[in-house]
């Protein structure tokens, strides 16, 4: 099943995940333009997930909806690749990467690729990605967590060399 999703322009207010007929399947609160948190919601209003930074943390924390640490989601650096390193609580580590100007990822376990995503927008519009999960591990909106995660991580990096110049 593929979802897809997106970020707002301002990165607060509330988004669907939408099925392939796109029908809504869930939502993600954008909690605030000025922090970088979210919690995703199932198709019944349920909260699922919780993806944050912490204080002074370049790291993105995943969490269930009551407040447990499910898993962890690091940049690594490479040359001629995005690289992520997502470590969760007792299912193994996942690597995420893609080619350097590539909007397509590859989520992968030891063994094999569990999951892709890829990004789908425009020039000017904010992150919007198509997501088809696999893994019998990873929970399909835990992966949207993830990805928004990774998204959030990105824009810190653009910022930070936008500001350095």
């Amino acid at each position: 099943m593929e979802l897809y999703f997106r970020d707002n322009f301002f990165n607060a207010g509330v988004t669907e995940i939408l099925n392939e007929q796109e029908e809504s399947i869930g939502q993600i609160d954008l909690k605030s333009a000025f922090g970088s948190a979210i919690d995703v919601y199932g198709h019944n209003g349920q909260l699922l997930y919780k993806g944050s930074f912490p204080l002074f943390s370049g790291k993105w924390e995943v969490t269930d909806a009551s407040g447990g640490q499910v898993g962890v989601l690091r940049s690594r650096f490479a040359l001629f690749t995005k690289k992520f390193t997502y470590e969760t609580e007792g299912r193994g580590s996942y690597e995420v990467t893609s080619p350097a100007f590539s909007r397509e990822y590859e989520v992968s376990d030891e063994s094999k690729i569990v999951a892709y995503f890829k990004q789908v927008n425009g020039w000017f519009a904010s992150g919007a990605y198509v997501l088809n999960n696999q893994s019998d591990h990873l929970d399909t909106y835990e992966l949207v967590a993830v990805i928004m995660g990774m998204h959030e991580i990105q824009k810190r990096h653009r910022d930070a060399a936008n500001s350095g110049t």
